[in-house]
Parts: C-alpha cells; sequence; structure tokens
C-alpha cells in the first residue's frame, strides 16, 4: 500500500509526462501542403517562393504563406533552380520521430527511477528513524538497570564442585580489599560451560545474589543486529552501565551467538561486536570490579581470542546431574507437594535429565495426579509422564537396567586408564567422561598415546566382556582418531616422519591391543569401580584411587 507521499509523486509524474507528450506533438506536428504542378508554376512565376528543400521522394516550398510540398518527379529541379535556393534533407525524418519518441520514453524511465528510488530512500529513512528511537529509548533503558538476585547456593541442588569454585569469585566481589592487600586480581571473566538445562544462567544469578552486587543480563543473540554498528554499541553500553555500578556482574548467556570463531561465512556485525567484546574486557582495569560470566554449550565453536589468558581466565564445567544431585534436586521441587514415594526411585528412573527436565517432569508428574482426581503424587505419576518428558532426548540418556549396566562398565574402563595414565580428571559420570585437556604447548607421544588407550578403554572392555561392540562410543572414536590423525600428519610421531596411508590404523590398534592386556589384569578394581558407577553415576579421581591402593 503506497503512502499519501508516494502516491502524490506518481501523480506529479503522471502530469509531467502528460505535457512533455503534448510539447512533442506540437513540435512533431506536419502543416505542410501539398499542391498540384498547376499551384506551383503559380507559385514559381510570381516569385513566390522564397526556398526550396528537396527531401526523399518530394521538394518542401517555403512562402510567406506557409509550407507547401510538390512530388520531386513532377518538377524540374533545373528550373527550380534558377529562381530560388534549394537545399537538400541531410536527416531522416523517421529517424528523427523514433529519436524523438525514445527520448521521451527515456525521460519518462528516468522519472520513474527516480520517483521508486526516492521513495525507497523515504522508506529506509523512516525505519532507521523507528529503529534509532527504539535504540536510544529500549535498549539503553533496559541495560542501565540492573537486577538485584534473590537466590542462591542453597537455591541450587548439587554441583558442590562448581560452588566450591564459584566460592572465591563471590568472596573477591564481597571482600575484595583483602585480595588487592595480597597483590591478588579479579578473574574478568568466568565461562560456564554445560549442556542445555543444567542451571548455567541460575548459578550465574546465584553468584550475584552471593555477593549481593548489581546482575546484567543479556543474551548473546540480541547482540548481533541487522545494522552494523549496533551489536558493538551495545556492547559499550553495558559495560559502562556495569562500571557505572561497580561491583557488578555482566552475565551473557549464549556467548557463542556472538563469540564464534571468526572466518569462514563472514559477518561483519558479529566481527565488529565480538571485536568490541575483546576491547572492552582488555580494557578493564584491576580494580574494575566488573566480572563478565558467559554461558555456553558449544564450547568448540568459540574464538581462540576470547578463550585466552585476560579474558574468560576461568573454565567451569557443569555436568548433567548423577543421582545423588538429582535426589536433592527433586527434593526441592517436590518441597510443599503432597508426595507419598520414595524420590531416590525417581532420580534413578530419570538417568540423563536435566535440572530444568526434572521441574518438568515433577510438574507433569502432579498434573498426571490431578488429572486422575488424586490428591496425592506418588511414584507412577513419574512412571506415566517419564516418556513425554523424555521426548525429543537422546535415547541412549534413557537406559534400561541392562543398558546401564553396560555404560558403567564403558565408563569404569575409562576412569581406571585415565587414572592409570595420569590423564587429568575431577569426575567420571555414568554420562560423561570431563577429561580435563590441557593447554599445553609442547605434547609428547607417550602422553597422546595415553589419550587415545583412555578412549578406547571403553570399546575394548565391552569387546572382552560382551565380545560386542556397542553404539556409545561414537565420541570417543571420533577423539581418538583426531589424536592418531594430528600424530601422524602434524607430528610426525607415526612409523616415519612421513606419514604412511595406514599410520592412523596402525595407532590405533595398538593403543587398543595394549590398553586390552592392562585391562585384563585390572580386573578386580575395574569390577569395583563400575558397580561404584551403576549405583552412585559418578566417580571422583580420590575415589578411584581408594579403589586401587586397597587392592594393591
Amino acid at each position: 500500500m503506497l503512502n499519501f507521499k508516494s502516491k502524490k509523486l506518481m501523480v506529479s509524474l503522471m502530469a509531467v509526462s502528460v505535457v512533455i507528450l503534448l510539447v512533442l506533438v506540437v513540435l512533431m506536428r506536419d502543416d505542410t501542403k501539398a499542391i498540384d504542378y498547376r499551384l506551383y508554376q503559380t507559385l514559381l512565376e510570381t516569385k513566390a517562393i522564397k526556398k526550396a528543400v528537396i527531401d526523399v521522394d518530394e521538394v518542401i516550398l517555403l512562402t510567406s504563406e506557409g509550407k507547401y510540398s510538390i512530388v520531386k518527379d513532377g518538377i524540374d529541379i533545373k528550373e527550380l533552380l534558377k529562381y530560388v535556393p534549394v537545399e537538400s534533407v541531410k536527416e531522416n525524418p523517421f529517424l528523427r520521430d523514433l529519436v524523438v519518441i525514445g527520448l521521451f520514453f527515456l525521460m519518462i524511465f528516468g522519472l520513474v527511477l527516480y520517483g521508486r528510488k526516492k521513495r525507497e530512500a523515504d522508506l529506509k529513512k523512516e525505519q532507521n528513524d523507528k529503529y534509532s528511537a527504539y535504540a536510544n529509548a529500549g535498549f539503553t533503558q533496559a541495560i542501565i538497570k540492573p537486577t538485584t538476585s534473590k537466590y542462591k547456593f542453597t537455591d541450587i541442588a548439587g554441583i558442590s564442585e562448581v560452588k566450591e569454585e564459584l566460592q572465591e569469585i563471590v568472596d573477591f566481589l564481597k571482600n575484595s580489599a583483602k585480595y588487592k592487600k595480597m597483590g591478588i586480581t579479579l578473574p574478568r571473566g568466568v565461562l560456564l560451560v554445560g549442556p542445555p538445562g543444567v542451571g548455567k544462567t541460575l548459578i550465574a544469578k546465584a553468584v550475584a545474589g552471593e555477593a549481593e552486587v548489581p546482575f546484567f543480563y543479556q543474551s548473546g543473540a540480541s547482540f548481533v543486529q541487522i545494522y552494523v554498528g549496533m551489536g558493538a554499541k551495545r556492547v559499550r553500553e553495558l559495560f559502562s552501565h556495569a562500571k557505572a555500578n561497580a561491583p557488578s556482574i555482566i552475565f551473557i548467556d549464549e556467548i557463542d551467538a556472538v563469540g564464534k570463531a571468526r572466518g569462514g561465512m563472514r559477518n561483519d556485525e558479529r566481527e565488529s561486536t565480538l571485536n568490541e567484546l575483546l576491547t572492552q574486557m582488555d580494557g578493564f582495569e584491576d580494580s574494575s570490579g566488573v566480572i563478565v560470566i558467559g554461558a555456553t554449550n558449544k564450547m568448540d565453536v568459540i574464538d581462540e581470542a576470547l578463550l585466552r589468558s585476560g579474558r574468560f581466565d576461568r573454565r567451569v564445567f557443569i555436568p548433567m546431574p548423577d543421582i545423588s544431585d538429582r535426589v536433592k534436586i527433586l527434593s526441592i521441587y517436590l518441597k510443599g507437594k503432597p508426595f507419598e514415594g520414595d524420590v531416590k526411585n525417581i532420580a534413578k528412573m530419570s538417568v540423563g535429565f536435566s535440572g530444568a527436565a526434572l521441574a518438568t517432569l515433577v510438574n507433569e508428574a502432579a498434573i498426571n495426579a490431578l488429572r486422575e482426581n488424586r490428591e496425592i503424587i506418588n511414584e507412577e505419576d513419574f512412571v506415566a509422564v517419564r516418556q513425554k518428558v523424555l521426548l525429543g532426548k537422546r535415547k541412549v540418556l534413557n537406559f534400561s537396567d541392562e543398558e546401564k549396566k553396560i555404560q558403567s562398565l564403558y565408563q569404569a574402563a575409562k576412569a581406571l586408564c585415565a587414572y592409570w595414565f595420569e590423564i587429568d580428571f575431577d569426575k567420571i559420570t555414568i554420562i560423561n567422561d570431563r577429561l580435563k585437556d590441557l593447554d599445553m604447548e609442547i605434547e609428547s607421544k607417550t602422553q597422546m598415546f595415553s589419550k587415545i588407550k583412555v578412549y578406547l578403554a571403553g570399546i575394548a572392555i565391552t569387546k572382552i566382556r560382551y565380545n560386542e561392540t556397542f553404539s556409545n562410543s561414537t565420541e570417543d572414536l571420533l577423539r581418538a582418531r583426531e589424536i592418531a590423525k594430528n600424530m601422524s600428519e602434524l607430528y610426525g610421531m607415526g612409523r616415519g616422519l612421513v606419514p604412511y596411508p595406514d599410520d592412523i590404523a596402525t595407532i590405533l590398534d595398538e593403543a587398543k591391543d595394549e590398553v586390552e592386556k592392562f585391562l585384563l589384569g585390572m580386573s578386580v578394581p575395574l569390577e569395583n569401580v563400575s558397580k561404584q558407577l551403576f549405583e552412585d553415576e559418578s566417580i571422583s579421581k580420590v575415589q578411584i584411587k581408594e579403589i586401587v591402593d586397597e587392592i594393591f
């Protein structure tokens, strides 16, 4: 729909076109009168002809009375030359008319094009004005209004290791003078890494609540705008207001949306926003009192510049809750609800559920009880709705008892090998291993080979016990192949400095043979580790040490 200004412009263009057309019609109108030979002789004899012009097939006679034309072949041109000056037409009248018509249509096209461009420019200006109004009014008001978090660490069940690691940040924000006296600087950034639903946002809010400081929340996606420069402007404003309210916490959720590695498919706006974020974090004074907490479930896509020392100095990995964590989380969500049953049984049936999924599970169980006109929630309600909550989740997380037994043995082999071959880790759960990939500048062939043995340990033990290979080995195989490929192609750790075609297969086969021999000699501690993983769904390095020391 055209607006009033556009309609007015179109009417004006049409009026101008009509005027131009009328002018051209007048200019092109031919008022020459045709005469016969008798009238021609009369004009010639009376000397009324002032000038003659020879056209293609006629002669134009110019007199004081007007213009006349006569057929060229009907008169004697030599005789005419005796009485009046005669000229020849040098241009083709058809071409002349064609050029005039062409110029007319070109003018019309130009006017229409001008009108369209002007309309587009007006629309763009109107859109920019609206966006500027939004940017100057809406966003600025949003970011200069920090929130005060009401959450504490006591509101979050489980993840005791994460709480301990973040407690230092809280203490620094609350008692910064104590640390400054010792010359200790505040970490500029903390990156929370974990799968969706484990409570990364809640943890960040709890840090702000414990420290009793203002909390600035932004989603990474909100920085990436259509208009180039607006994302960078948002970053500057956010940090400016955070510093003005220091000590404070900036929390950027889904930081991978703005912090994705540069290169490949270019996005100038995202890159300028990321560059501004890097600049702002570098510009922090040691005493600024502002900490940036980022959250992501895609650690592998984040730009290396964002992860280097001095920006996100700490990385905190938040795992899926194990059985003891799930018991605590379920107890919190069931508090105040009429429930009869054993919470531990519900925790056992919810392997692979995140904290958010457990909240949904409790809510759906309550709805199911209400649907059946009962005022008490029981364990059967959780069984009835479990599949509904699991819809869309990976099946590997929904273990049967037999699958859980296989997975416990698989992870136990990896845990025991990681401990024995000195591959660092904090805790290994039934779902993930949380092995620490240390950023070492120099890594030996033995260290890399040991990592491969750890990743192949689960495959080796299931082959020994069940004479089978299972589908839970996908991630570990990919990691083992990647290390073997780097050893052969990048570091010359194969059979020669120049890689052989079968180097990768040879490295993997040798590692698998060695880890099989190791596991055959460690059957007793392996059984104990597997049993604990089956029951508690997690095991720490300290617990594995106790099991090994007790036997050996």
